[in-house]
């Protein structure tokens, strides 16, 4: 059974992956974030607010292990603006350093990987 299960959420697809090992799935993640941004930023969108690209979720990438009872958990969010946000735990969330991917992706390292 897989120790780490890769969770990419892009618009309306999710996509879930299984990995032996969190190397490659941090992998995996590095991957899916630079597909997002190779699509570029989004634009505004005006429904009964008008929401800012920098305000909009593009895709949420997560990482979780291997637990029935709060496993741990660590993504990041490419916003909008292409902006990421990067954060540990899963219902009660702390933000991370890394204001990129590759920031991010050691932030998930480091807090993953002491896991």
């Amino acid at each position: 059974m897989a120790n780490w299960k890769l969770t990419v959420r892009h618009g309306p697809d999710v996509k879930r992956q299984s990995f032996d090992d969190l190397d490659d799935a941090l992998g995996a993640a590095r991957k899916a974030a630079d597909e997002v941004i190779a699509e570029g930023p989004l634009d505004s969108v005006s429904a009964i607010r008008d929401y800012e690209p920098g305000q909009i979720v593009n895709a949420r990438i997560e990482i979780s292990g291997k637990g029935f009872f709060s496993p741990p958990t660590a993504g990041f969010d490419i916003q909008g603006d292409l902006s990421v946000i990067a954060y540990a735990g899963g219902v009660k969330r702390q933000t991370l350093d890394g204001s990129t991917v590759a920031q991010a992706i050691k932030s998930l390292l480091d807090y993953l990987g002491t896991r």
